[in-house]
């Protein structure tokens, strides 16, 4: 995951979407009652997809349908929020060409009015854009994905057992669990760490790294948990783990051995063998060597010029000259943007094929480790289904496709040796989420926007409109509350 919900303070246990046949009753109205039936069961969790889709009784033609259905709503939906991309951009544009013409005759009062709905409205723009682009795809990606599994699972499962029963499954990649520790995934992992070091060096400069959690009881949890994963890992280096203070949901990974994980993150993993899921795929990375095969064909600094660049222009397109973080919190306020997001846009090396390979050597990790590897299933869901998607949405970024990873976590789950002693959660854990709770209600950073916006560049503005996302809601009320010109409606906070 650069990995990588995405909170257990601010996300409730009300999923994402409510009942797709909802909003099908809107726009469907004579919805067939299979396919209601059918999008009631795409509400369930991956988990109990993989138990009960063998026993559904969906035909070809009402999948199609379904699946016909989908993609007409999310062809809709993004088209509508590119449409009101466009809108803001042409108003951003009109507006600054006034600007230009009137500039020489202006008031400071009208200026500085000016001046905010400019600001104002690159902000709209960003938000317009980032949903369009990749949160709404990512809501839809997960109803397909879950529709993949009701339809192919049942066949799939079939060839599984059958590997199982033949032993075929020993010869798989990686397959020799009994070896964790002794084998050598990639060699030349000790030659990572001078490139390792250079590169949390140049995170700092960067301006793109935001502020270390230094709370000493959450991070002697989290790291005594980390090393006990790494311990029965692959990695030959040693793990330094460090927790940003920021509501991302996510995690992320340098050569030699060191892995960031958000304080957001901690957020939302609902039990022990969750976290020791997510640890164990950033350890995979490294074991990989992942983001050496980047670096090594790149300058650290420019990767990290990159992301500033990328952060800048979420708000200013064109533009590098704004420091990155602040650009980056100012859009993650709203919950769209993240450091962890900028450096998963392929800055690290992030690809399809080298999630799969971290997902199957992180399910392996926690599991050696004594850990329940369905945790790692678990939190993927939540990231997928819950309102999570959006601040989450640097886990998804060109990743792969939803059911080929559900897929390969299950068929691997199920190749392990089985053992009936994996802990799922622990008091320690629990102790570590009451800490996480106290803190972060004595620092005012639970689930509250901070009043003063780091990407103000323009002072004593109203504030940004925001789209009428409450989270809540499916996503899919976004666009109904798109105008026909393309604005948006909005609520002020």
């Amino acid at each position: 995951m650069r990995f990588r919900t995405f909170t257990a303070l601010f996300l409730s246990a009300v999923i994402l979407f409510a009942p797709v046949q909802n909003c099908f009753a809107a726009r469907f109205p004579k919805t067939p009652s299979t396919l209601v039936e059918l999008s009631h069961e795409l509400q369930e969790s991956y988990l109990r997809l993989f138990r009960i889709s063998p026993s559904l009784h969906f035909t070809t033609d009402q999948i199609n349908q379904m699946r016909e259905l989908l993609n007409k709503q999310q062809n809709e939906c993004t088209g509508a929020m590119k449409h009101a991309a466009d809108h803001y951009k042409s108003q951003i544009n009109k507006t600054e060409a006034h600007l230009r013409k009137v500039s020489a005759t202006l008031s400071d009062a009208r200026r500085h009015g000016i001046h905010c709905k400019i600001q104002n409205l690159r902000y709209e723009h960003a938000q317009a854009s980032v949903l369009a682009q990749h949160a709404i795809p990512i809501a839809y990606a997960n109803e397909e994905a879950k529709l993949d599994l009701i339809e192919h699972w049942p066949s799939d499962l079939k060839t599984i057992k059958q590997d199982i029963a033949s032993g075929s499954y020993h010869n798989r990649r990686w397959g020799n669990v009994q070896d964790i520790g002794k084998r050598t995934i990639v060699p030349g992992q000790q030659d990572d760490l001078k490139m390792g070091e250079e590169a949390v060096k140049q995170f700092k400069e960067s301006g793109l790294e935001p502020p270390v959690l230094k709370d000493r009881k959450i991070l002697t949890y989290v790291n005594t948990l980390a090393q006990q994963v790494a311990m029965h890992s692959d990695l030959k280096v040693t793990l330094h783990l460090t927790v940003l203070n920021t509501k991302q949901i996510n995690a992320f990974s340098f050569p030699g051995g060191f892995v960031f994980i958000d304080r957001g993150l901690l957020d939302n993993v609902d039990d022990a063998a969750e976290l020791a899921g997510v640890i164990g795929h950033e350890i995979g990375h490294v074991v990989c060597r992942h983001a050496h095969k980047k670096m090594e064909h790149e300058e650290i600094a420019n990767i990290f010029m990159q992301g500033a660049a990328v952060a800048a222009s979420i708000l200013v397109p064109g533009s590098s000259s704004v420091g990155g973080y602040l650009a980056t919190q100012y859009a993650l306020q709203y919950g769209f943007y993240g450091a962890g997001m900028l450096l998963n846009l392929g800055l690290l090396g992030v690809s399809r094929e080298y999630e799969l390979q971290a997902d199957q050597l992180g399910i392996q990790y926690a599991w050696n480790a004594g850990y329940d590897p369905s945790g790692f299933i678990r939190f993927f869901d939540k990231l997928a289904t819950k309102v999570g998607y959006v601040q989450g949405v640097g886990w998804f970024y060109d990743h792969p496709p939803f059911y080929t990873r559900m897929l390969d976590a299950e068929r691997e789950i199920m190749f392990l040796p089985k053992n009936q002693d994996l802990i799922v959660t622990s008091s320690a854990f629990k102790q570590m989420k009451q800490e996480l709770a106290a803190y972060e209600a004595k620092n005012g950073i639970n689930t509250k926007t901070p009043k003063a916006l780091p990407y103000e560049r323009v002072k004593g503005c109203t504030k940004p409109r925001k789209f009428g996302y409450d989270h809540m809601q499916p996503v899919q009320s976004l666009c109904s509350s798109i105008g026909h010109r393309g604005s948006i409606g909005s609520n002020r906070d």
